[in-house]
């Protein structure tokens, strides 16, 4: 699978994000130079985190059976320690339903084994840049001709 980011030219920082058939905005935060008109890439790494847990709470529930009626779940960063190498990420789950005490021990310790879960903490990743062949940026077959709606 492969996600595309291109830059949105009439905006500072703004980027769109492209997976499959869903378009999406990203851009740095007005002290960063941006219009905050979108997430930026650590609130996507923070919400690829709880958003596998939530999906996997839900699986979870739905193949056990266990009366799961709604999820929520908030994470809260520290990055105070990101250039030591200490990136911390505190996330809470709200569950409803009529739950026992022992399904939502089940449900914390289903959440701490998402695939996303495993990637930020057990997970060596690879990363490979190279350069695209060059171009000429800022025409249409290098940036891509699309809109995005409003609000995304």
């Amino acid at each position: 699978m492969s996600i595309t980011v291109t830059r949105d030219l009439a905006q500072p920082m703004r980027h769109i994000v492209q997976v499959r058939d869903h378009q999406f905005a990203i851009d740095g935060s007005v002290e960063e130079g941006g219009l905050d008109a979108g997430p930026s890439p650590h609130d996507l790494y923070d919400a690829a985190l709880i958003s596998c847990q939530a999906l996997t709470l839900v699986w979870y529930a739905r193949r056990k059976a266990i009366p799961l009626a709604d999820v929520r779940i908030t994470v809260e960063r520290d990055a105070s320690a990101e250039r030591q190498g200490v990136y911390r990420l505190a996330t809470t789950l709200f569950l409803g339903g009529a739950l026992s005490e022992a399904q939502r021990q089940e449900f914390l310790s289903v959440a701490a084994k998402c695939p996303v879960h495993k990637l930020m903490t057990f997970v060596t990743t690879e990363i490979t840049t190279v350069l695209a062949p060059a171009c000429a940026l800022g025409t249409p077959e290098s940036t891509g001709n699309f809109e995005v709606a409003e609000g995304h």
